[in-house]
């Protein structure tokens, strides 16, 4: 089996075979609209911009499994992405990506490229961490999705090449993603500017208890979460 092999809805309806991006350097991400890390849609449509014309594609896959930060209806979410973050990569139907359902895109992902854990040295990790312990523990089992915006880089021959947590952001992919893209045999391509971004994960803001808040591309992004929209198993 490879990425290959799956098949998934877009946001608009149509049903594509992953096979569609053979050749392609991708990045697949769990997305959500009300998120402390919606921010990083900026991001990723940055990324998406600088290497779309180098076979680059995003593949964004929104989800309310997560305090359910996803509640619209994927017009609502396609026209938010736009208005709000001018997102033109691929986005797709709303799904489950953890519990008893999840796409099996998902689940292969999840199996091949392993949760390493958090950093706890780093801020932004050790809150999310913190976080999920005492909210969503059951979130912090296996090797399932942690929270909304983990991301996936996949090599041209469909291959899992690393795992990214929510709280990486996604210029800090940019090296990896250039890794494979072999920008040093591709003069025309501009090395993104790297001097305006925290890549360290150092910069925080802190709540109290159930509204975390972090720091999302120089602004305070509130987490606030609602038991009552949580989905149960």
């Amino acid at each position: 089996m490879s990425i290959y092999d799956y098949k998934a809805i877009t946001i608009d309806g149509d049903e594509v075979s992953l096979e569609q991006y053979k050749g392609k350097i991708l990045v697949i991400v769990n997305t959500a609209s009300k998120c402390g890390f919606t921010p990083q849609y900026e991001g990723l449509e940055n990324l998406y911009e600088q290497y779309k014309d180098k076979d680059f594609e995003i593949l964004g896959f929104p989800s309310n499994q997560f305090a359910g930060q996803e509640p619209g209806e994927n017009d609502e979410i396609k026209d938010f992405c736009l208005i709000n973050y001018g997102v033109s990569f691929q986005l797709f139907k709303k799904s489950d990506v953890i519990g008893k359902n999840p796409h099996p895109l998902f689940s292969y992902l999840t199996a091949k490229a392993t949760f390493k854990g958090f950093d706890l040295k780093q801020p932004n990790d050790k809150k999310l961490y913190e976080m999920l312990k005492k909210r969503f523990p059951e979130f912090l089992k296996g090797n399932s999705i942690k929270w909304n915006f983990t991301k996936f880089l996949i090599d041209r021959d469909g291959r899992i090449v690393k795992r990214y947590e929510p709280t990486t952001e996604p210029f800090a992919m940019s090296k990896d993603i250039e890794k494979l893209l072999d920008v040093s045999k591709h003069n025309d391509i501009p090395v993104m500017d790297k001097s305006e971004t925290d890549v360290n994960n150092k910069k925080i803001y802190t709540g109290d208890d159930d509204e975390e808040v972090l720091n999302c591309e120089g602004k305070p992004c509130n987490f606030v979460y609602d038991d009552k929209t949580i989905e149960k198993e």
